[in-house]
């Protein structure tokens, strides 16, 4: 076997189930039953004949259970913490007279969806694969990937600005423009500002989970969410009010800054395609972040229609619609990094074959699947919920009582979302990949916005089910 091995080369990698390994040598198929002490990948050639075989060794459940629940317990509470500040911001004069920012706020908090957790995603899988051991090639990938998002992020705030002005005149049949000056220079500064300075948390994270051998799929994205709600929320309702107050005298100064941020699109687009790791991405990335604005603003029209109906709903949104988007860009980035290891998109590897249904995403008993990963996220779901309802609870915030038949009435729709999304990221994940589709960037931006609009769909009818049946509080339907 000496001769024939060729060479061997050494990366750390990560799943949950050990691969079985199958090589070719001399044209007869060998078995090779490896028990290895580390994660190993081998490389064997022999004359023509090159084959990449991956042997995976298991990463233990408990590891994984601690390394996603602390971030996410982490991601819970700034989300608890942004559900505070919409709950206070929704009485402000901006959001009582300039309704459409109720719509703005799905869009950009969604931004963490489409454009950091892409980015955890995405350089997740390059930390795995050991692209980022090298400093030049660091680097390249961290400068490539900056420019990247600060371009789409602007555009992606600009339109979402445009949608929440079209949705917000629908209703009514006029525009302000006054508003709708407002409404595009908050999106625009806010979706600029929000994604640099998560853009740098991002990769800061990555590099320290590299170092320390954490699996960066199972950190990344949520702590990518326990600072994006509350700092883009924050960072909206601030600009916003500041706007607001000034829009009848500075109108220029939101102009200005319109103009300003749509000029810095072209620089950070020359950068972003001078980039090997992003070129592609730059041409190729808009459809998933631009279809994901457009259903995360509808979301933002059922908000705006349920806060004005029900208030409690403000404090519980950006809760339900943060826990299930964290927990679903956790599942795709694991599958799509494990995809990336083992293939190249449009082959898609025999053991991962694409769901039909939702027992074979959450019960299928191969060692390859990722159904005991969906399973422990959806054990996550009620624990965390709970928690965070407490906390809600403890700091008096909100217009809700805590009844035991809200609770078990609000978990109900917290478990349906979350279910809903772990089968259709295993459905959408693979599906990508088999069609030829990086799902690094392009499934999370879907999935984090269905979560937003079922979030929110679903919390509406929930509160909508407890007014009919008199589980109501004081201003519910006022």
């Amino acid at each position: 076997m000496g001769e024939n091995t060729g060479t061997l080369r050494q990366r750390q990698l990560y799943n949950e189930k050990p691969i079985k390994a199958k090589r070719m040598v001399d044209s007869v198929e060998i078995d090779d039953d490896l028990s290895l002490s580390s994660d190993t990948c081998v490389l064997l050639n022999q004359g023509e004949t090159k084959t990449e075989t991956v042997i995976i060794s298991r990463e233990p459940l408990w590891a994984t259970a601690i390394q996603m629940f602390i971030p996410f317990l982490l991601a819970g509470f700034g989300m608890v913490a942004a559900s505070l500040v919409l709950d206070k911001v929704q009485h402000w004069p901006v959001y009582q007279n300039v309704t459409e920012v109720y719509i703005l706020v799905p869009a950009l908090l969604g931004l963490k969806g489409n454009l950091e957790m892409t980015l955890a995603s995405r350089l997740s899988t390059h930390a795995n694969l050991g692209d980022l051991d090298s400093r030049k090639q660091k680097l390249s990938l961290i400068t490539g990937n900056i420019a990247l998002i600060l371009c789409q992020a602007i555009v992606v705030g600009f339109l979402a600005s445009i949608a929440a002005v079209v949705l917000g005149w629908i209703p009514r049949g006029e525009i302000n423009i006054k508003h709708a000056l407002l409404l595009c220079a908050s999106s625009i500064v806010t979706a600029f500002g929000a994604s640099f300075i998560l853009g740098l948390v991002m990769i800061g994270v990555i590099i320290m989970s590299r170092y320390f051998s954490i699996n960066p799929d199972n950190v990344a994205t949520p702590i990518a969410a326990s600072l994006g709600d509350l700092t883009t929320l924050a960072c909206l309702s601030w600009l916003s009010s500041m706007f607001y107050y000034i829009m009848d005298t500075h109108l220029y100064l939101t102009s200005s800054l319109i103009v300003f941020g749509l000029l810095l699109v072209p620089v950070w687009a020359w950068i972003a395609s001078q980039n090997e790791h992003t070129h592609k991405v730059l041409f190729t990335g808009w459809s998933p972040v631009i279809t994901a604005m457009i259903i995360s603003s509808v979301g933002g029209l059922i908000l705006d229609f349920t806060v004005s109906t029900f208030k409690g709903v403000a404090v519980f949104q950006l809760v339900i619609n943060g826990v299930g988007g964290n927990l679903v860009a956790v599942q795709a980035s694991r599958i799509s990094t494990e995809l990336h290891r083992i293939g190249t998109p449009g082959h898609l590897p025999q053991h991962m074959q694409i769901c039909i249904s939702p027992c074979s995403a959450f019960c299928d008993k191969k060692e390859t699947s990722h159904a005991e990963t969906a399973q422990m996220l959806m054990l996550m779901v009620i624990p965390g919920h709970l928690i965070f309802s407490y906390a809600i609870s403890y700091l008096q915030a909100g217009h809700t009582s805590f009844t035991i038949i809200f609770m078990v009435v609000y978990l109900s729709a917290a478990l349906l979302q979350v279910f809903l999304l772990l089968y259709i990221a295993q459905v959408m994940t693979l599906s990508m990949w088999k069609h030829g589709v990086d799902p690094d960037n392009s499934a999370i931006p879907y999935l984090t916005a269905l979560g937003d609009l079922l979030g929110t769909l679903l919390l509406g009818i929930a509160f909508q089910f407890l007014y009919l049946i008199g589980d109501r509080d004081s201003d519910v339907g006022d």
